[in-house]
């Protein structure tokens, strides 16, 4: 009788069988299909909680009835960042399991009324672009609309569009230019880290930033818009750094995308990691964001998010690494406002203990005034 478990035995069954393997190919992909993705989340006060205490996210609207009542919320609702990171988590099996770079996400956009734990989520997306990669020919590129729906009312509640390098079945040979052999269209304004080409690698001469960086005083709207107004008057920029760095751990890495049911590798496959560029295991990306917009948010009074746009992840963070941030000011807008907030536009950029980039993106957010 055979003995399965005898180890040189096991090893000869495991060359012998099939990898039943999850995730979809770029060839899986076509403009138009929409992906019902199975199964839907329901969001939670504990996942709610579990992801804001562990990206710093403080605002106490999120975690006290009393402030957010005083906000206009019936409790406290659930917070963008973990439903955006559940939103996503949920189309990883569909998407993007098989590997590849996360290249960017922008037009993050959510509803105007609050979400509420026990909101049962549900999620699709659209394909609305495929490209051949002319500088990695084992990979395709796909861009898709993913919008997450209340289940019950059919209300989209959040919704965004993402492009992923994905994994071909056989790789394509392409001409160099902007046309892969077999018709599709290419993409060549990337990294071999898969990030974006920057000014100094298209040749471009040394960046000519301000001679001055200013700082606002406060948090509040008027603060915002008296540092633009200084900085208006010279050279300079509203640009600052957060204090706060947090170390990534094994709940960043690991569990806090299982918790948003993202089963990639990427974040919880050592063995299957140990030979990519990354060396390890990488972080969530929604994780870095959040994180770092943590640190941003722990400097202002942040009334509501409006929606984010022109997001990239620029090299790995893995376990070990520290998330710190770095924001621009870029426009305070006194027409686009309440009685409570005005409306402010920023650029955030997430950084490790090498000062190297791996986040950036703008965000528009609705910052408490003073006199309210």
């Amino acid at each position: 009788m055979t003995d399965w478990t005898d180890p040189d035995t096991f090893a000869q069954a495991l060359e012998q069988a099939e990898t039943k393997e999850k995730g979809n190919c770029f060839e899986d992909f076509e403009e138009g299909d929409v992906i019902e993705h199975d199964p839907g989340l329901t969001l939670t006060e504990w996942g709610n909680e579990g992801w804001m205490s562990q990206t710093l996210n403080h605002d106490p609207a999120y975690w006290r009835t009393d402030a957010a009542r005083e906000r206009g919320f019936e409790a406290p609702p659930i917070h963008p960042d973990y439903l955006t990171a559940a939103t996503l988590g949920i189309t990883v099996e569909d998407l993007s399991e098989k590997g590849g770079y996360f290249l960017g996400r922008t037009d993050v956009r959510f509803p105007g009324a609050p979400v509420y734990a026990g909101t049962e989520l549900h999620v699709e997306s659209e394909v609305v672009n495929t490209a051949t990669s002319s500088s990695r020919p084992e990979y395709g590129i796909v861009s898709w609309r993913t919008r997450g729906k209340d289940a019950e009312t059919g209300e989209v509640l959040c919704s965004y569009e993402r492009t992923n390098m994905i994994p071909r079945r056989e790789p394509v040979a392409t001409d160099g230019g902007g046309e892969g052999t077999d018709g599709s269209r290419s993409s060549s304004e990337l990294r071999s880290d898969g990030g974006a080409a920057t000014a100094e690698e298209e040749g471009d001469d040394e960046p000519d930033l301000p001679e001055e960086f200013v700082a606002p005083e406060g948090g509040y709207f008027e603060d915002f818009v008296d540092a633009l107004e200084a900085a208006d008057d010279e050279n300079a920029a509203v640009a600052y750094r957060h204090e706060r760095g947090r170390t990534q751990d094994d709940v960043t890495v690991a569990s806090l995308p299982l918790a948003t049911l993202n089963t990639a590798k990427q974040h919880h496959n050592v063995d299957e990691m140990a030979d990519a560029p990354s060396g390890d295991i990488v972080t969530y990306g929604d994780v870095t964001r959040s994180t770092a917009l943590g640190h941003a948010r722990s400097d202002e009074r942040t009334w509501r998010e409006v929606g984010f746009d022109d997001e990239s992840f620029h090299t790995f963070v893995t376990p070990g690494d520290t998330v710190y941030a770095f924001t621009r000011v870029l426009e305070a807008d006194p027409e686009a406002s309440s009685d409570e907030a005005g409306t402010v536009r920023f650029q955030h950029i997430a950084f490790n203990q090498d000062d190297e980039p791996v986040y950036s993106g703008t965000r528009t957010a609705e910052i408490r005034k003073r006199s309210s």
